[in-house]
């Protein structure tokens, strides 16, 4: 099955974003190749409460799942 990304409505595309840079984060942390103060930063760039819980919900599931 085949999924349009850019046919979704903007929340959602939101959320694939935050998703998408949460993990790469905790990529980059778990290679040694940046520090957890980049999640505080990235979080206060924010501006949504929502989108918030959201990326902290991702950054949470990707330090569980890589073993961060």
């Amino acid at each position: 099955m085949s999924i349009n990304l850019s046919l979704l409505p903007k929340q959602e595309k939101n959320r694939v974003e935050l998703d998408k840079q949460a993990a790469y984060l905790i990529w980059q942390i778990k290679r040694g190749e940046s520090t957890h103060d980049a999640i505080s930063d990235t979080l206060n760039k924010i501006v949504d409460e929502q989108e918030k819980q959201w990326f902290q919900t991702s950054v949470d599931k990707y330090k569980k799942e890589m073993g961060v």
